[in-house]
Protein backbone atom coordinates (compact mmCIF):
# COMPACT_ATOMS: atom_id res chain seq x y z
CA UNK A 1 0.00 0.00 0.00
CA UNK A 2 1.19 3.23 -1.26
CA UNK A 3 0.24 5.60 1.74
CA UNK A 4 0.97 9.40 1.47
CA UNK A 5 3.93 10.35 3.66
CA UNK A 6 3.77 13.03 6.57
CA UNK A 7 5.86 15.46 4.31
CA UNK A 8 2.92 15.24 1.44
CA UNK A 9 0.75 17.29 4.14
CA UNK A 10 3.76 19.53 5.31
CA UNK A 11 3.75 21.55 3.02
CA UNK A 12 1.38 25.06 1.97
CA UNK A 13 -2.33 23.90 3.16
CA UNK A 14 -4.38 25.72 0.55
CA UNK A 15 -1.61 23.30 -2.20
CA UNK A 16 -2.49 20.59 0.47
CA UNK A 17 -5.90 21.02 -0.16
CA UNK A 18 -5.97 20.93 -3.93
CA UNK A 19 -3.50 17.82 -4.20
CA UNK A 20 -5.86 15.43 -1.86
CA UNK A 21 -8.43 15.77 -4.81
CA UNK A 22 -8.47 12.28 -6.10
CA UNK A 23 -6.27 10.66 -3.28
CA UNK A 24 -7.59 7.33 -1.92
CA UNK A 25 -9.47 7.34 1.34
CA UNK A 26 -9.13 4.28 3.48
CA UNK A 27 -11.12 3.09 6.11
CA UNK A 28 -11.16 -0.57 7.42
CA UNK A 29 -14.52 -1.98 8.30
CA UNK A 30 -15.45 -5.40 9.56
CA UNK A 31 -12.51 -6.57 9.28
CA UNK A 32 -12.65 -5.44 5.17
CA UNK A 33 -11.08 -2.57 3.34
CA UNK A 34 -13.93 0.63 2.71
CA UNK A 35 -12.30 2.75 0.17
CA UNK A 36 -13.62 6.36 -1.62
CA UNK A 37 -11.49 8.87 -3.40
CA UNK A 38 -11.77 12.43 -2.58
CA UNK A 39 -13.13 14.70 -4.69
CA UNK A 40 -14.23 18.23 -2.56
CA UNK A 41 -11.80 19.81 -0.16
CA UNK A 42 -11.53 23.00 1.79
CA UNK A 43 -7.96 24.65 3.11
CA UNK A 44 -8.03 26.43 7.16
CA UNK A 45 -5.02 27.95 8.05
CA UNK A 46 -4.70 29.29 11.38
CA UNK A 47 -2.57 32.02 11.71
CA UNK A 48 -4.42 34.09 9.14
CA UNK A 49 -7.97 32.85 8.97
CA UNK A 50 -10.54 33.46 10.85
CA UNK A 51 -12.71 30.63 9.67
CA UNK A 52 -9.64 28.28 11.28
CA UNK A 53 -10.39 26.89 15.09
CA UNK A 54 -7.08 27.63 15.70
CA UNK A 55 -6.91 31.06 14.60
CA UNK A 56 -4.56 33.21 15.73
CA UNK A 57 -2.63 30.40 17.45
CA UNK A 58 -5.91 29.78 19.65
CA UNK A 59 -5.34 26.72 21.63
CA UNK A 60 -7.92 25.08 23.50
CA UNK A 61 -8.44 20.94 24.32
CA UNK A 62 -10.40 21.06 20.77
CA UNK A 63 -7.92 22.57 18.52
CA UNK A 64 -5.20 20.70 20.09
CA UNK A 65 -4.31 18.29 17.69
CA UNK A 66 -4.26 21.18 14.89
CA UNK A 67 -0.80 21.75 16.86
CA UNK A 68 -0.04 18.05 15.61
CA UNK A 69 2.23 16.17 13.28
CA UNK A 70 1.62 16.81 9.54
CA UNK A 71 -0.57 13.69 8.67
CA UNK A 72 -2.61 13.98 11.83
CA UNK A 73 -6.32 12.83 12.35
CA UNK A 74 -8.72 15.78 13.49
CA UNK A 75 -11.98 14.93 14.23
CA UNK A 76 -14.62 17.67 15.48
CA UNK A 77 -18.30 17.14 16.69
CA UNK A 78 -20.80 19.93 15.41
CA UNK A 79 -24.27 20.81 15.43
CA UNK A 80 -24.48 18.10 17.91
CA UNK A 81 -24.46 15.27 14.90
CA UNK A 82 -22.44 15.18 12.55
CA UNK A 83 -18.50 14.62 12.86
CA UNK A 84 -15.81 16.16 10.04
CA UNK A 85 -12.27 14.47 9.29
CA UNK A 86 -9.57 17.18 8.76
CA UNK A 87 -5.84 16.39 7.90
CA UNK A 88 -3.34 18.30 9.64
CA UNK A 89 -1.17 20.43 7.55
CA UNK A 90 1.89 22.44 7.74
CA UNK A 91 5.10 21.53 10.40
CA UNK A 92 4.30 20.80 13.60
CA UNK A 93 2.73 23.73 15.66
CA UNK A 94 1.23 25.53 12.83
CA UNK A 95 -2.71 25.18 13.46
CA UNK A 96 -3.90 24.28 9.77
CA UNK A 97 -5.58 21.39 8.14
CA UNK A 98 -7.79 20.48 5.13
CA UNK A 99 -11.51 19.11 5.79
CA UNK A 100 -12.25 16.80 3.89
CA UNK A 101 -15.73 17.53 2.39
CA UNK A 102 -16.62 14.81 0.03
CA UNK A 103 -15.69 11.14 -1.95
CA UNK A 104 -16.98 8.84 -4.03
CA UNK A 105 -17.56 5.00 -3.07
CA UNK A 106 -14.85 2.79 -4.79
CA UNK A 107 -14.89 -0.17 -2.41
CA UNK A 108 -16.94 -1.72 0.43
CA UNK A 109 -20.33 0.18 -0.64
CA UNK A 110 -22.57 -1.71 1.12
CA UNK A 111 -20.54 -1.67 4.44
CA UNK A 112 -21.30 2.26 3.66
CA UNK A 113 -24.82 2.58 2.93
CA UNK A 114 -25.81 0.60 5.66
CA UNK A 115 -24.64 2.84 8.07
CA UNK A 116 -26.05 5.38 6.14
CA UNK A 117 -29.32 4.38 4.99
CA UNK A 118 -29.68 0.96 7.26
CA UNK A 119 -29.47 -1.23 3.14
CA UNK A 120 -27.16 -2.26 1.00
CA UNK A 121 -25.82 -0.16 -1.69
CA UNK A 122 -27.91 -2.33 -4.85
CA UNK A 123 -31.34 -0.84 -2.59
CA UNK A 124 -30.40 2.58 -2.87
CA UNK A 125 -32.06 5.32 -5.56
CA UNK A 126 -29.84 6.61 -8.10
CA UNK A 127 -29.29 10.11 -6.29
CA UNK A 128 -28.62 8.77 -2.89
CA UNK A 129 -25.58 6.36 -4.43
CA UNK A 130 -24.51 9.85 -5.56
CA UNK A 131 -24.91 11.54 -2.42
CA UNK A 132 -23.46 9.11 -0.01
CA UNK A 133 -20.08 10.81 0.74
CA UNK A 134 -20.91 14.29 -0.64
CA UNK A 135 -21.04 16.22 2.76
CA UNK A 136 -18.09 15.88 5.61
CA UNK A 137 -21.07 14.55 7.61
CA UNK A 138 -22.52 12.01 5.69
CA UNK A 139 -18.59 11.06 4.66
CA UNK A 140 -17.90 10.36 8.81
CA UNK A 141 -20.94 8.31 8.93
CA UNK A 142 -20.50 6.47 5.98
CA UNK A 143 -17.14 5.57 6.78
CA UNK A 144 -17.60 5.23 10.53
CA UNK A 145 -15.58 8.14 11.82
CA UNK A 146 -15.78 9.67 14.83
CA UNK A 147 -14.04 11.94 17.74
CA UNK A 148 -11.95 8.27 18.38
CA UNK A 149 -10.57 9.36 15.51
CA UNK A 150 -8.91 12.46 16.91
CA UNK A 151 -5.22 12.38 16.89
CA UNK A 152 -4.93 9.28 14.80
CA UNK A 153 -2.03 9.47 12.46
CA UNK A 154 -3.37 9.40 8.27
CA UNK A 155 0.26 7.50 7.58
CA UNK A 156 0.65 4.73 9.78
CA UNK A 157 -3.05 4.03 10.34
CA UNK A 158 -3.85 1.15 10.95
CA UNK A 159 -7.73 2.05 10.80
CA UNK A 160 -7.79 5.27 8.12
CA UNK A 161 -5.19 5.81 6.05
CA UNK A 162 -4.71 7.90 2.77
CA UNK A 163 -2.93 6.67 0.00
CA UNK A 164 -1.94 6.73 -3.43
CA UNK A 165 -2.01 3.15 -4.71
CA UNK A 166 -3.12 0.12 -3.10
CA UNK A 167 -2.18 -2.86 -5.26
CA UNK A 168 -3.16 -5.40 -3.33
CA UNK A 169 -7.01 -3.70 -3.95
CA UNK A 170 -6.60 -3.11 -7.77
CA UNK A 171 -6.99 0.52 -6.66
CA UNK A 172 -5.02 3.89 -7.99
CA UNK A 173 -5.36 7.29 -7.36
CA UNK A 174 -7.08 9.03 -9.98
CA UNK A 175 -5.58 12.60 -11.70
CA UNK A 176 -8.59 15.28 -11.46
CA UNK A 177 -9.12 17.71 -14.54
CA UNK A 178 -12.12 19.91 -14.04
CA UNK A 179 -11.32 21.55 -10.55
CA UNK A 180 -13.35 24.39 -9.58
CA UNK A 181 -11.75 27.06 -6.69
CA UNK A 182 -14.54 29.05 -4.35
CA UNK A 183 -14.85 30.65 -1.13
CA UNK A 184 -15.88 27.87 1.25
CA UNK A 185 -19.12 26.92 2.71
CA UNK A 186 -21.08 27.90 6.25
CA UNK A 187 -18.27 30.71 7.47
CA UNK A 188 -20.45 33.66 7.27
CA UNK A 189 -18.88 34.75 10.61
CA UNK A 190 -15.11 35.03 9.60
CA UNK A 191 -14.64 38.13 7.81
CA UNK A 192 -12.81 38.73 5.01
CA UNK A 193 -11.69 35.24 5.19
CA UNK A 194 -15.12 34.19 3.83
CA UNK A 195 -13.82 34.70 0.23
CA UNK A 196 -10.85 33.41 0.41
CA UNK A 197 -10.97 30.88 -3.04
CA UNK A 198 -10.27 27.74 -0.77
CA UNK A 199 -12.64 25.45 -1.98
CA UNK A 200 -11.81 22.60 -4.47
CA UNK A 201 -14.27 20.53 -6.08
CA UNK A 202 -13.75 17.95 -8.40
CA UNK A 203 -16.30 18.15 -10.82
CA UNK A 204 -15.17 15.30 -12.97
CA UNK A 205 -15.55 13.19 -10.05
CA UNK A 206 -19.40 12.91 -10.72
CA UNK A 207 -19.27 10.54 -13.52
CA UNK A 208 -17.41 7.71 -11.14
Amino acid sequence: MNVLPAGFYAGDTVRVARALLGKLLLRRLEGAWAAAVICETEAYVGRCDKACHAYGYRRTARTETLFAAPGTAYVYFVYGMHHCLNAVTEPEGEPSAVLIRAARPLLGHDAMAMRRHGVVWGALSPARRRGLLNGPGRLCQGLGIDRSFDGASLVEGPELLVAEEVPELGLRAFRPRGVRAGPRVGIDYAGEARAFPWRFVWEGAAGL
